[in-house]
């Protein structure tokens, strides 16, 4: 994984452009649409850098990223990474030009979908509902949708241009060279203006499209049929729903029409229908996502056993880790949208999420208590916490405290976590063992090393046969 101090420096210059001029109902439309999905902070990094831009220009000054950390009152990782997401739902392109001793940054703003783009793309509006939930959902549809004429009496009387308009001269003026000049812009000039927002391409890695064509008879749907814009929508499907080629196949032939061509709504649906029928009736969750490849801190194979448990974590969703840890067994509901909703309000990474897990049921007898859970969730999410090594090291830290907390919230008194207890502590064999109290003798520091070591080996076993 690239750290953040190698792809960004204080120094570093930067100026803002704009792909075509924003208007004021983009601030709501960033807001009720894009801000559930991408944060708070990151569409305050596009506000701040949209404010750079003067008015009815598409140009900023340049400015280096320290003066930017000073506006936002935000560090050099954070405005990287919410650099990032916006990035990558199509909110930003950036451009890069290294010199010897700093690099330069251009930051296109791209203009954000517009509401009938965004509530009909089939993946983003499927993420936002899932997010903000039905009635919320129904809010943003009603904010963003009025009624057309309905009054059949009204009867449409709008004049065309040559019914209001004549001219004296020729149709067709003298066109010479000196005008054709006079008329164009040069290559390196553009007019200010607005382009269409650009939807989100989401293509997922191992999405075999080659075996899609080949699954599918050219006497059922030909080639043609697959134009661009139902690959892009086929990709997005197969990203969103988790489909591969070949189930993809069948939702394919749902989809084709009479005239030998695939239709895009019949397309979703038929794809939104698989899922739901394959997961009881439920939209796709983050609770089966698994930690973004970004914040996966191992760049190689792991060799020691905590390396191997922490490629565990990044690589296993919270759903998956819940059924391994009850050796096998599908978790409660109860359990699920505790977790889901810590994952939706807390906005913490799967893999971060999994560690929450593993620390929370050794302390609370495997049993997921939901305070409890969201109190640790939260004080993670105030500390910023991203990656799995950050979240076992802050655990680590930190768990006499979540000690404390789970015993008041098993005794139910208030007081219980500010008072000390002799009970023997389970905490999770990732820890480093002994407190820094520093209780244990020589020898039983060793003896604990050991069993430490067999302790972590045994829960790879129990989590990840292989």
């Amino acid at each position: 994984m690239t750290q953040h101090w190698q792809e960004l420096l204080p120094i570093d210059r930067y100026v803002v452009t704009a792909n075509g001029l924003l208007h004021d109902y983009d601030r709501k439309v960033l807001t009720f649409l894009y801000q559930p999905l991408i944060g708070a902070n990151c569409v305050s990094l596009f506000m701040t850098l949209w404010a750079e831009l003067e008015e009815n220009r598409l140009w900023s000054e340049s400015h280096s990223h320290h003066s930017l950390m000073n506006f936002m009152e935000m560090n050099l990782k954070a405005i990287y990474e919410n650099r990032l997401k916006l990035e990558g739902i199509g909110l930003l392109k950036t451009f890069v030009k290294k010199d010897e001793d700093r690099r330069s940054f251009i930051y296109e703003l791209q203009p954000p979908l517009t509401p009938e783009q965004f509530l009909s793309d089939g993946m983003l509006n499927i993420y936002l509902y899932r997010k903000i939930g039905k009635s919320q959902y129904s809010r943003v549809k009603r904010f963003f949708t009025e009624k057309t004429i309905q009054d059949s009496d009204f009867t449409q009387v709008t004049k065309e241009f040559q019914d209001v308009f004549s001219s004296g001269h020729p149709i067709v003026p003298s066109y010479d060279e000196e005008t054709r000049q006079d008329t164009t812009i040069s290559n390196d000039d553009r007019f200010i203006g607005r382009q269409e927002g650009n939807s989100i391409k989401a293509e997922p890695s191992d999405f075999n499209f080659d075996l899609l064509l080949a699954g599918l008879h050219e006497n059922l749907v030909t080639k043609s049929a697959f134009t661009h814009q139902v690959r892009e929508a086929i990709k997005n499907l197969a990203f969103l729903y988790d489909i591969d080629a070949l189930q993809m196949k069948n939702i394919v032939i749902s989809a084709i029409t009479e005239n030998n061509e695939i239709d895009l709504e019949e397309l979703r649906k038929s794809a939104r229908d698989w899922y739901q029928f394959e997961h009881h009736d439920k939209l796709p969750a983050l609770i089966e996502k698994t930690q973004p490849v970004i914040y996966q801190t191992l760049k190689q194979e792991p060799e020691t056993r905590e390396e191997k448990l922490i490629h565990y974590f990044e690589t296993a969703s919270p759903l998956q880790f819940l059924r391994d840890i009850s050796g096998g067994a599908e978790p409660s509901k109860a359990d699920v949208k505790i977790i889901e909703d810590v994952m939706f309000q807390q906005k913490l990474n799967p893999g971060v999420v999994n560690v929450l897990i593993d620390n929370v049921m050794r302390k609370t007898d495997m049993k997921l208590t939901k305070n409890y859970v969201e109190k640790i969730a939260s004080h993670w999410a105030r500390k910023n916490i991203k990656t799995v090594k950050d979240a076992m090291e802050l655990a680590k830290l930190e768990h006499r405290q979540y000690a404390e907390w789970a015993e008041a919230k098993k005794t139910g008194k208030q007081s219980a976590s500010k008072k000390k207890t002799n009970r023997t502590e389970v905490i999770p064999e990732w820890f480093d063992g002994d407190e820094k109290a520093g209780t244990a003798t020589p020898s039983k520091k060793a003896d604990a090393q050991e069993i430490k070591k067999l302790e972590i080996e045994a829960m790879l076993k129990k989590l990840r046969p292989d």
